[in-house]
C-alpha cells in the first residue's frame, strides 16, 4: 500500500506515479520506433490510458520530450557522481570517457535525444537543459586537472568523443570498433592540449 507523500497528498502522488508510467511507457517506445516515431496515440496505448488523457499529464509531445531529456539527463549526472575520483587524473579521464561511451550506446535513443537534438522543433526546457550542463562541468573540471583549460578544447574535446559515440552506433553496433579507441583518444588529445593556453 502506497503511503501518502510528507508534504503532498494522494492526489499528487497519483498524479506523479501516472506521470512516471507515461514517461516508461515513452521510453519503451522510443527505443522500439525511434525518437522521431513517437506517437501520443501509440504512447497512450501502451501506457494503458487515452490519449486525451495523456494531455492531462502532459500539456505536448514536446512536454513528454522534455521530460524524458530531464530523467537522461539526470541519468547521466548520477552516472559521473557515481565515477571514483583518485589522484591520477588521467585515469580519472578514461573511467570517465569510457563510462560516457557506454551510456551512449547502450541507450541510443536516449543518446540522440541528450547529445543529437534529432527530433524536429524540440528544443529542452532551461531547467532540463541545466542538468545537462552540470554534467559537463564535470567533464570540464576533469579536463582541467588534466592541464587543459581552454574552452575552445572542450569543444573538441566534445565533438571527439560524441564522434566515437556516433561511428560506434552507425557502423558497428552492439560491437567495439571505436568505443575500445578511448585510451587512444585521450592520449592524442592530452598530448596535443594540455598545458596549452588560448
Amino acid at each position: 500500500m502506497l503511503k501518502k507523500p510528507a508534504g503532498g497528498t494522494w492526489h499528487e502522488a497519483r498524479r506523479e506515479s501516472a506521470r512516471a508510467a507515461v514517461l516508461a511507457a515513452a521510453w519503451e517506445l522510443v527505443r522500439e520506433v525511434g525518437l522521431g516515431a513517437l506517437s501520443l496515440r501509440e504512447l497512450a496505448k501502451r501506457a494503458g490510458i487515452t490519449t486525451p488523457t495523456v494531455y492531462a499529464y502532459f500539456e505536448s509531445k514536446n512536454a513528454i520530450l522534455d521530460a524524458m531529456f530531464a530523467e537522461a539527463a539526470q541519468s547521466f549526472v548520477d552516472l559521473k557522481a557515481g565515477l571514483p575520483a583518485t589522484d591520477d587524473p588521467r585515469q580519472d579521464l578514461r573511467t570517465e570517457t569510457a563510462a560516457f561511451v557506454e551510456f551512449c550506446v547502450s541507450d541510443v535513443p536516449r543518446y540522440q535525444l541528450l547529445f543529437q537534438h534529432s527530433v524536429p522543433g524540440f528544443t529542452p526546457s532551461a531547467e532540463s537543459y541545466e542538468l545537462a550542463v552540470q554534467a559537463l562541468e564535470v567533464t570540464r573540471e576533469l579536463l582541467a586537472r588534466n592541464g587543459v583549460h581552454d574552452p575552445r578544447y572542450l569543444d573538441i574535446w566534445t565533438a571527439v568523443t560524441t564522434g566515437l559515440v556516433d561511428q560506434q552506433v552507425s557502423n558497428d553496433p552492439g560491437g567495439d570498433r571505436w568505443s575500445r579507441l578511448v585510451d587512444d583518444v585521450i592520449g592524442m588529445f592530452l598530448a596535443e592540449f594540455a598545458g596549452t593556453s588560448s
